[in-house]
């Protein structure tokens, strides 16, 4: 068994080798070969039979595989020798193509050599030109380009004249001087129009660092002024009327310095170097003149072109800052080419450029700014016109002129804020309900006192709740004059002008607004018809308190100005005569008004003039006047003065004037005596009432003597005392000194018709007779008292 199972490893091994040998490279044949024979003894044999073995395999598997393959070998042979002849045959026809070829091809080689000979020259002429263009400046380079060309023409040329070459650079050299001189004229023309499109950035970068500048200075300028009392103040970057402090200085210093590094110059913006270029080309070509006379030709046309405005300009201050930054553009950039060319524009060319655009600026601010209604837009405008003025004359320019445009504009200004507030105040008496001010609180109380200067020692003693003399309207009036002085105010910083001539200009346009702007309102508000005697009589004591408080706005444009009103010529303030006036229109609508309401009553009454005798009281009608009269009066004791007593005896006067003219009425035919007794009873009601004392301050009598006439003309016709009045007329004691003849003859006249019913004289035909003819004598010694008053007069 052991035998077997050895001889079984063997035949193992030895397949084993078998497979390596097969698979495996030549070179390895040797190794595997050897572990045969280093193997058991003998086992070579029985491997080389293995061998043996296995190669008559693979011959009966190749000679299986030729025979496969034997008839297909047959035929590609039988092919291959078809081929044969084919090969030979397109190998005659190869040699005679290639000769024929070679042949044809004795041409193309000469014109090779010719093109060869072609390249080496392009070679050296490419060689030439890139060293040429060593020799030139750079693109653009005109001026450079110009100096080599000169070069060449006077050293190199002439040294190697004889070639063709060098001939036509010499006669190219003109043209191309022609050509640079016309690329150089064109940069110009294409630099002209841009910086028509550009001058506006220009113009806006240097109004910008203006306006910092101005700022800044500013604020260096409140710090240094800053005293105990913080004086509104207006600043053209809105940081509102507060002084500043140190850190806030500080602070504006690093925003100074921060906001400067960002500002773009004219030279960062514009490129200059199109004209630089033109000018030294057109200096070495010699024709320089012609240059500096296109230039300025040019430049005369864009000006005109930038100061033409908008139409709408004058709607949105964006118009006007275009306009200016349009401007400044210009002129910065022509500020510039004066500094940084010789002679190309002159200190007279400017000079000339900025009169006429004064001239032509002047005439369209002065009548756009007139288009303008809005106090804020022309406020604005005003701002950019001092950074115009500022910036331009930062280069140089003279615009004193604009300053003088500018207090034309103030009073523009003025105008607009006198409108505005006209508004204001009709709005504020629109919406007040002239009654007291009412207060509940302390709080209150203090709220009202620090918006208007009210002081007064009875009504500060009064407990709360309680009422102050004026209506809501006087704070807020007041209120908004100290508002006006403030927009006023802002207008006139930053004309550089003194504190003086602030001053007077806040006193003026103050003026203007209490002398005819608050005044017509006043004028206006007493006119109107909703207006009564109760709201009149507030509106005295309004005027009254406002006259007061003048004072007081004195000393608020003082703190503001810091110029004393003492100092010389300082304008005062008219409130005073404004509502002095105010209060006389006041007074003046109330004496009318009352009148008027007399008058209503008047024509409410209704007299039955043929009565035969009175009822024994006095007329409704003239009752209920009375009673009216004497609830007014009470209102008329808060008036001050002797408003109300002038208008209590005014009112006494129509009235009595009134029932007299009543009497004395043309359609009136006939009165009774009844009647007469009957308005007696009435004339009586007002003498009780006249001498009730229905206003304090008169003195004795003095209300009842506004009905002397009518008394003592009643009293003759009821006495019937004519032998008394006709015996002491005209004496200064007489007891009907006030009846006047003419008067006395047309109620006379009235009386005597004996025709009517009632009438006094049947009572006369009853008891006496004779009374007819003294009748009848009165009426012609009054007719002759009265014609011969007329030929004495």
């Amino acid at each position: 068994c052991a035998e077997r199972r050895e001889t079984l490893e063997c035949v193992t091994e030895h397949e084993r080798i078998l497979q390596e040998i097969e698979s495996t490279d030549t070179a390895c044949v040797g190794p595997t070969l050897r572990s045969v024979y280093d193997d058991q003894p003998y086992a070579h044999k029985r491997f080389m039979e293995k061998l043996d073995a296995r190669i008559r395999n693979h011959d009966r598997e190749i000679e299986k595989m030729c025979n496969f393959h034997h008839q297909g070998f047959v035929d590609a042979i039988t092919e291959l020798l078809k081929v044969r002849a084919d090969a030979e045959k397109l190998m005659g026809q190869v040699t005679d193509t290639n000769r024929r070829l070679q042949e044809a091809g004795k041409e193309v080689t000469a014109r090779t050599e010719e093109v060869v000979c072609c390249r080496l020259q392009q070679r050296n002429m490419a060689t030439t030109v890139e060293r040429l263009q060593l020799c030139l400046p750079g693109r653009r380079a005109y001026y450079a380009a110009l100096k080599t060309m000169e070069q060449l023409e006077n050293v190199y040329i002439p040294r190697v004249g004889q070639y063709r070459f060098c001939q036509i650079m010499a006669e190219n050299l003109p043209r191309l001087r022609d050509q640079i001189k016309e690329i150089s004229m064109s940069d110009l023309k294409d630099f002209l129009e841009s910086i028509r499109k550009h001058s506006d950035k220009v113009g806006e970068a240097a109004m910008k660092q203006a306006q910092q500048h101005r700022t800044f200075n500013s604020a260096v300028a409140r710090q240094a002024s800053a005293g105990p009392y913080s004086r509104p103040l207006f600043t053209l970057n809105g940081r509102g009327r507060e002084a500043l402090n140190g850190q806030a200085l500080d602070d504006m210093v690093e925003e100074e310095e921060e906001v400067s590094v960002c500002v773009l110059t004219a030279q960062d913006l514009v490129d200059f170097s199109p004209v630089y270029r033109c000018l030294h080309i057109y200096t070495i070509l010699g024709d320089r003149e012609t240059f500096e006379n296109y230039y300025r030709k040019q430049r005369k046309k864009q000006a005109r072109l930038v100061l033409q405005p908008q139409a709408s300009m004058h709607e949105t201050v964006e118009g006007y800052r275009r306009y200016f930054n349009q401007i400044v553009g210009f002129f910065v950039v022509e500020d510039h080419i004066l500094h940084a060319t010789q002679g190309l524009v002159t200190r007279a060319f400017t000079e000339e450029l900025w009169n006429m655009a004064l001239s032509k600026i002047i005439a369209v601010l002065r009548t756009h700014s007139s288009y303008c209604d809005d106090p804020d837009l022309v406020l604005e405008l005003k701002n950019l016109i001092v950074i115009f003025a500022d910036t331009l004359q930062g280069y140089g320019f003279p615009v004193n002129r604009l300053f003088d445009l500018l207090f034309e504009i103030r009073d523009q200004y003025n105008e607009t804020l006198l409108k505005k507030w006209s508004l204001v105040f009709r709005e504020i008496f629109e919406l007040d309900n002239y009654s007291p001010i009412p207060v509940e609180t302390e709080e209150e109380y203090k709220l009202v006192v620090s918006r208007f200067p009210f002081h007064d020692a009875e009504i500060e003693k009064q407990d709360f709740p309680k009422k102050l003399p004026m209506s809501q309207s006087v704070p807020q009036i007041y209120t908004q004059v100290k508002e006006f002085i403030y927009a006023s105010l802002k207008f006139s910083e930053s004309l550089h002008r003194s504190s003086t001539e602030i001053d007077d200009m806040l006193r003026k346009s103050t003026n203007l607004l209490l002398t005819r702007t608050l005044s017509g309102c006043l004028q206006n508000l007493i006119k109107k018809p909703h207006i009564g005697l109760t709201e009149l009589v507030q509106i005295i004591i309004n005027t009254t308190h406002l006259e007061q408080a003048c004072r007081y706005l004195e000393d608020f444009i003082t703190n503001i100005t810091t110029v004393s009103p003492e100092a010389v010529h300082t304008t005062r303030l008219y409130g005073l005569s404004t509502f002095k006036d105010a209060r006389h229109a006041a007074e003046g609508e109330i004496y009318t008004k009352l009148n008027q309401k007399i008058d209503e009553f008047i024509q409410l009454a209704d007299y039955e003039w043929c009565m035969a005798e009175s009822d024994g009281r006095a007329s409704g009608y003239l009752m209920d006047l009375i009673n009216f009269l004497r609830s007014t009066f009470q209102v008329f004791t808060h008036l001050p003065g002797k408003v109300a007593q002038t208008a209590c005896m005014s009112a006494c006067k129509h009235l009595s004037t009134s029932l007299l003219q009543m009497l004395m009425d043309s359609e009136l035919k006939q009165i009774s005596m009844g009647a007469v007794q009957q308005f007696n009873l009435d004339v009586i009601q007002c003498e009780l009432f006249a001498s009730s004392e229905p206003v304090p301050g008169f003195q004795g009598d003095t209300l009842q003597l506004a009905f002397i006439d009518l008394r003592q003309l009643l009293d003759l016709f009821m006495v019937w005392d004519w032998s008394t009045y006709l015996a002491d007329y005209g004496q200064p004691t007489s007891k009907y000194l006030r009846v006047n003849p003419t008067t006395a003859l047309a109620l006379l006249e009235k009386m005597k018709d004996t025709s009517k019913k009632n009438n006094i004289f049947s009572q006369f035909r009853k008891n006496d007779r004779d009374k007819q003819k003294l009748i009848e004598t009165v009426v012609k010694q009054l007719r002759s008292l009265i014609n011969g008053m007329s030929l004495h007069s």
